[in-house]
């Protein structure tokens, strides 16, 4: 959770049901990791994560022992735990890692969303359904990549959507694994159709709301740049009377 300062100066606030319990937590422990834990050990721990995510659910599918998700929702619960403190970490230390930060943290988001879906598609039993898994890594990724437009666009960086961040989204692959391991793939496998759709329709809203935002904004700066050079022509004509 790249959460430094000046490396995105304009990150917008968490605004999330979970986010001021997860903020209060970090605040508490962060004093607590030894002296050894840099703020780039934690940001990096997500390569191993990822590497797990993958061979886990490949495990399950190829032995048909979805127990193995346990293992799944483990790296997902210990990514969360890295990704939260990284940025902590690195302010409390006064690391200065912060592009750094900035950079390898949110490009390891989208390798840990990849290997998640890849897992999944591995466990998927179906050839249609691995490839239904499949598609939805573009859509998924472009989730992220209308938040990084829209940090170079406004300078603000929003990674919250209907009161949803990163933190709630692990929560629901948890949560998804549980069930999987509870009532088996078939079920899944029917929805995937829809839930590619659903991902569709939400990443067009995401994309409207956001450029019908940018348009607006344009607007106004159009009309306060308009309104300055009429101040000044009008201040212009007063001088001219003036003398």
């Amino acid at each position: 959770m790249a959460d430094y300062s000046s490396g995105c100066a304009g990150k917008a606030p968490m605004r999330t049901l979970l986010a001021p319990y997860e903020k209060r937590f970090i605040q508490w422990l962060t004093p607590y990791f030894p002296s050894w834990v840099q703020t780039w050990h934690l940001t990096l721990l997500t390569i191993p994560w990822c590497v797990g995510l993958v061979g886990f659910g490949y495990l399950a599918g190829i032995s048909g022992n979805l127990h193995w998700l346990w293992l799944s929702s483990l790296m997902i619960a210990l990514q969360w735990f890295t990704d939260a403190f990284d940025g902590a970490i690195g302010r409390h230390k006064n690391t200065g890692l912060v592009k750094w930060g900035f950079y390898m943290d949110h490009l390891l988001d989208y390798v840990f969303l990849c290997a998640i879906l890849i897992g999944y598609a591995l466990l998927a039993q179906t050839q249609a359904g691995r490839q239904w898994v499949y598609l939805l890594i573009p859509v998924c990724a472009g989730f992220m990549i209308a938040s990084f437009l829209g940090f170079g666009a406004t300078g603000e960086f929003k990674i919250t959507y209907l009161a949803t961040g990163p933190t709630e989204m692990r929560l629901w692959f948890i949560a998804l694994n549980t069930a999987l391991i509870v009532f088996g793939t078939a079920w899944i496998e029917r929805l995937l159709p829809w839930m590619l759709v659903a991902a569709i329709l939400f990443l067009v809203f995401v994309c409207f709301r956001t450029q019908k935002y940018l348009w607006q904004l344009d607007m106004s700066i159009k009309a306060q740049a308009v309104q300055s050079v009429q101040n000044e022509q009008a201040e212009g004509e007063k001088a001219k009377l003036s003398g």
